[in-house]
């Protein structure tokens, strides 16, 4: 609630971040699973993570690389909650 305006906090249950790494392409890819007990929907709290991960490896590589960009955050799958299950195709 203090990062993102009126966004409330949750009492998460598990935060996994992943970070995959390819070297060919030049790229790096954050994900984060994010779990609550809570009745609400946890999706910011995954959101923030890769956010936050992303702006992470931007900082540490901006010095070699200046062209460095976090080209997007997205949801990828929501599972349970009032509003049901999501998942973006393709």
């Amino acid at each position: 609630d203090e990062l993102i305006p009126l966004c409330h906090s949750l009492a998460l249950s598990q935060l996994d971040p992943d970070v995959e790494v390819d070297a060919e392409a030049g790229t790096v890819t954050v994900t984060a699973t994010a779990r609550t007990t809570d009745r609400t929907g946890v999706e910011m709290e995954a959101l923030t993570a890769c956010a936050v991960g992303a702006l992470t490896v931007y900082d540490m590589v901006k010095g070699i690389e200046k062209g460095v960009v976090v080209e997007r955050v997205e949801l990828l799958e929501k599972t349970g909650g009032r509003s049901g299950d999501w998942r973006r195709e393709g």
